[in-house]
């Protein structure tokens, strides 16, 4: 299932933005934001944002955003450096 958030055009002229950055910037700043909340996990934030996890990590960061790292976190990246 995809879904599209229509963005009224009066808003998006109002944004400070060249045309092109507009949707990048707003999939990250969503992505950050739904992350800064708990509600989506880091990856698939990095996803939603469409950028690598290491991007991402960037953008948590210069936003001070603390990192959710939990059990299933760790065990990913332990069989991910295992090789699994």
């Amino acid at each position: 299932m995809t879904y599209h958030v229509e963005i009224p055009e009066s808003v998006a002229r109002s944004l400070r933005l060249p045309a092109a950055e507009i949707e990048p910037r707003l999939r990250t700043e969503l992505a950050g934001a739904l992350y800064a909340q708990g509600i989506l996990p880091f990856g698939k934030a990095s996803e939603l944002a469409g950028t690598s996890s290491f991007a991402f990590a960037e953008v948590v960061s210069q936003r001070n955003i603390a990192r959710h790292y939990g059990d299933d976190d760790l065990a990913q990246d332990l069989d991910y450096a295992r090789g699994q």
